[in-house]
């Protein structure tokens, strides 16, 4: 059974040191902390989701596949697979790291993310069904990287800060 500190605190960084906080209070104070990235890939696409409005932060933004904090203790890759299915409903999917990066940027409402992300990619054969969670995620779309790259550099508002940071300063090898 989890924690029900899961859903208020998140591991960040004080000084030297991993400690629980606040969700909120994390991104007030724009503490450094881990998180996850996943992008699901199939026949030449990646899966977007666009946030849910009632989200804390960047409500109605596109972003990729999906994206969190683990919880206390949480390998990466099992906090990958265990979002994938809450917002998404996918299950199983074969996740290959792909490396850390780590960045700090505003997501409004005088937040700041300042994440050390583990980010994951799932190569898929076989077209997925996506069941998304709508407290999480309102809609799905599909788009090839390069529409992607195309339409974050030409209207960036639509897009969460971190999806832009990823493909501009990153170039993940997608």
């Amino acid at each position: 059974m989890a924690d029900p500190r899961d859903e208020i605190e998140i591991p960040a960084w004080e000084g030297d040191r991993l400690v629980p906080v606040d969700k909120i209070e994390v991104h007030r104070r724009g503490l450094r902390h881990p998180a996850i990235s996943v992008f699901v890939n199939w026949n030449g696409h990646t899966l977007l989701q666009q946030r849910a409005a009632g989200k804390y932060h960047t409500p109605g933004l596109w972003t990729n596949s999906c994206c969190t904090h683990p919880r206390w203790g949480e390998a990466a890759q099992d906090c990958a697979s265990r979002r994938l299915g809450e917002e998404l409903g996918l299950r199983g999917l074969p996740l290959r790291p792909l490396g850390q990066i780590e960045y700090r940027a505003p997501v409004g409402v005088e937040l700041i993310e300042h994440e050390v992300v583990e980010v994951f990619v799932a190569e898929l054969e076989d077209e997925p069904r996506p069941a998304p969670d709508p407290a999480e995620v309102q809609r799905t779309d599909w788009m090839t990287f390069a529409a992607l790259r195309a339409d974050v550099a030409a209207r960036p508002e639509r897009y969460t800060p971190w999806l832009a940071i990823y493909l501009a300063e990153h170039r993940l090898a997608l």
